[in-house]
């Protein structure tokens, strides 16, 4: 999706989660639109291709808010964060650039280790959720920390009941708090929030705002 025009306004890419579209992060695109950001709502096939097919497709998006010699942020939801990291590790943002990355699974998703042999979750996940494993050697462990100040904002309430009992500690429904951690990471929020709407709740767009204007999230949990 090509970006408003506005030569002066820090540009914002937007990458939503595996299985869903550009359309679940509209109301987010909205808030930061609203509030002076250059926002670029970026759709892209997330069930089709590897980790690696779809990162090459960012380059394109970032390249045109990178033209306009402003930061570059960036925020992402769930597979969206395992995106920018990898994206990362061969390419850089204009400096002053920020991220937050809400629900991702950092460390991997405990659902990809207990379902990824069966074929309901293949067909829902595509060849980049069979990269999202917990092990040392799956994809997520792989990645290289970042060298861009990175937030992470994970919920702990579940939007999936029927996934409880895959998850020991706290978690959203499809990622638990604990894997969503980076090490790298400059904040780290957690709020009362599932996994499948996280995107569209006020307090995480007070908290998404807030990040990229200091660096921090400054606001109150619930």
């Amino acid at each position: 999706m090509k970006p408003a025009a506005s030569s002066s306004a820090a540009g914002v890419l937007l990458l939503h989660g595996l299985g869903r579209t550009r359309w679940s992060m509209q109301s987010l695109e909205r808030r930061l639109s609203a509030a002076g950001f250059t926002v670029c709502n970026h759709g892209y096939p997330s069930r089709r291709f590897s980790v690696a097919a779809l990162t090459e497709q960012l380059r394109a998006p970032i390249a045109q808010l990178s033209a306009r010699q402003q930061p570059v942020h960036v925020v992402t939801h769930s597979l969206g964060g395992i995106l920018l990291r990898s994206f990362l590790q061969q390419h850089s943002l204009p400096e002053g650039s920020r991220a937050v990355m809400l629900a991702p699974p950092n460390r991997g998703s405990e659902l990809c280790d207990r379902y990824r042999q069966q074929l309901w979750y293949q067909l829902a996940t595509g060849p980049a959720g069979q990269e999202l494993g917990t092990a040392g050697d799956a994809l997520p462990q792989r990645l290289a920390p970042v060298a861009i100040d990175v937030g992470v904002i994970a919920g702990a309430r579940s939007s999936d009941p029927w996934f409880n009992h895959v998850f020991a500690g706290p978690h959203d429904g499809k990622v638990s708090v604990a894997s969503t951690r980076l090490d790298e990471m400059r904040d780290f929020l957690v709020l009362p929030v599932g996994h499948t709407f996280l995107m569209r709740d006020p307090a995480v767009h007070a908290a998404v705002l807030s990040f990229l204007r200091s660096g921090r999230f400054v606001c109150q949990s619930r």
